[in-house]
């Protein structure tokens, strides 16, 4: 089924309208239309089998990115955040990039890494030789361990030793077996954890160490994917500037963000701000994706920018991102969560590693869009903008109150709580 993302008009509708067109665009079954038509999107039985001690839920806003397209094909993108201006930013550059020609994509197999940690051995150099000595028989060991996994097409399928702190005292000196193994579809946490302790009592042996930590990385450097857009200046041009002008501030902006890591913690932010809410809507790790992009960006020694922007031959703008995933599309809360159910059947990914390009994608235009305001306007203009709903309704309006205080903030420059509420009482009487 040929799906849009570009719906005109989108933003105008009422929230009931939204759900209604969503529903007929992806034709959703009775039960998921039932569900997004639902004030309850996580019935407290689900959430009390989730998690521990459970009083209640708490509820993010869900909306859906529009207008990309990636690889050729469209997305709509679910998004759960807080923050305003996220989603419109994401949907505007993905606009600017469809016409463009779209983003490209690229991805490498879902390889994760668990780790063996071993302490205590008499010599770490023979250890190291002896691990390497029965690395197939390690391996094989280790998909014995999930054979499962390796019906599907993965399963563990190298070893590397490494030797920690060399040069201290044998106190702290340690041993380290990675494990590399292709998750396939799933995140892969349990699977790894479960063959990493499968290996303990053999690497013991093997090393006469002591074994004491065997569990996965979220520092997935094997588990890549990637976004490029080339956007021709013209299409960057914004009121009051040109779209070179436009393009040179945005690789300005990046440069910046290259060599100063104050300055690239809030560049990458703005990069999460995107990825975040995508993970969250699937029923990601949230947690494990952003610790392991934000070492990705350390590699080199210093934290520096996720993404790179620059000028081609043409003078065009090209952007890249690429970082570590470690996400799932099956277990967890991906399918467990209601919503999480309904993100998957908008989003029409077939596969981890088609969802990682997806994600960087939105990466990709988050970035741009929070450097293309920073370029030009300063990025308070469009954000405060949105930002003065949040503060009606902070301040308690309710309705039409909500857009009536909100202009009134935006158009006398202050948006505050306190002033808002000032409001109220003045349209009260």
């Amino acid at each position: 089924m040929e799906i849009s993302s570009r719906i005109p008009g989108f933003y105008n509708m009422t929230v009931e309208d939204r759900k209604k067109h969503i529903i007929d665009l992806f034709d959703l079954a009775k039960e998921d239309a039932e569900q997004l038509l639902s004030p309850v999107s996580l019935p407290e039985e689900t959430a009390d089998k989730m998690i521990e001690n459970v009083i209640g839920t708490f509820s993010l806003p869900l909306g859906v990115g529009l207008n990309f397209n990636i690889n050729d094909k469209d997305y709509v993108i679910p998004m759960a955040v807080e923050e305003p201006s996220i989603i419109a930013s994401a949907s505007y550059i993905a606009k600017i990039v469809r016409d463009a020609g779209g983003f490209t994509t690229e991805a490498t197999d879902r390889i994760m890494i668990g780790q063996i940690q071993v302490v205590g051995c008499p010599d770490f150099e023979k250890a190291k030789e002896a691990i390497y000595k029965e690395k197939n028989m390690l391996i094989q060991a280790a998909n014995d361990a999930y054979p499962s996994l390796v019906a599907r097409g993965g399963g563990a399928e190298d070893l590397e030793v490494r030797i920690l702190n060399e040069d201290h005292s044998k106190y702290t000196q340690m041993l380290v077996v990675h494990l590399y193994v292709n998750t396939c579809d799933a995140m892969g946490a349990n699977i790894i954890n479960t063959m990493a302790e499968s290996l303990a009592p053999v690497v013991e042996y093997l090393t006469d160490g002591k074994v004491y930590l065997r569990i996965l990385s979220n520092y997935a450097d094997r588990s890549l994917a990637k976004a490029t857009c080339i956007i021709p200046p013209e299409l960057l041009e914004s009121e009051g500037f040109t779209g070179e002008e436009v393009r040179d501030g945005v690789v300005h902006a990046y440069e910046f963000a290259a060599s100063d890591p104050y300055r690239a913690v809030t560049h990458n932010k703005g990069i999460m701000n995107g990825i975040d809410p995508v993970l969250i809507a699937t029923g990601n790790d949230w947690r494990a994706v952003e610790a392991g992009t934000h070492a990705y960006a350390s590699r080199h020694g210093q934290y520096g920018s996720m993404s790179k922007w620059s000028t081609d031959e043409e003078g065009n703008l090209v952007g890249e991102l690429e970082l570590p995933m470690s996400l799932g599309i099956v277990g967890g809360a991906s399918r467990v969560h209601p919503m999480a159910k309904i993100a998957y059947k908008l989003l029409r990914v077939e596969s981890a590693k088609e969802l990682a390009q997806v994600i960087v994608a939105v990466g990709l235009a988050q970035n741009l869009g929070a450097l293309k305001a920073l370029a030009t306007d300063g990025i308070q203009k469009g954000h405060m903008a949105l930002h003065s709903r949040t503060v009606a309704l902070a301040a308690g309006a309710t309705g039409e109150m909500v857009d009536m205080i909100a202009e009134k903030l935006i158009e006398k420059q202050e948006i505050r709580v306190g002033y808002a509420k000032k409001l109220m009482k003045e349209y009260a009487e």
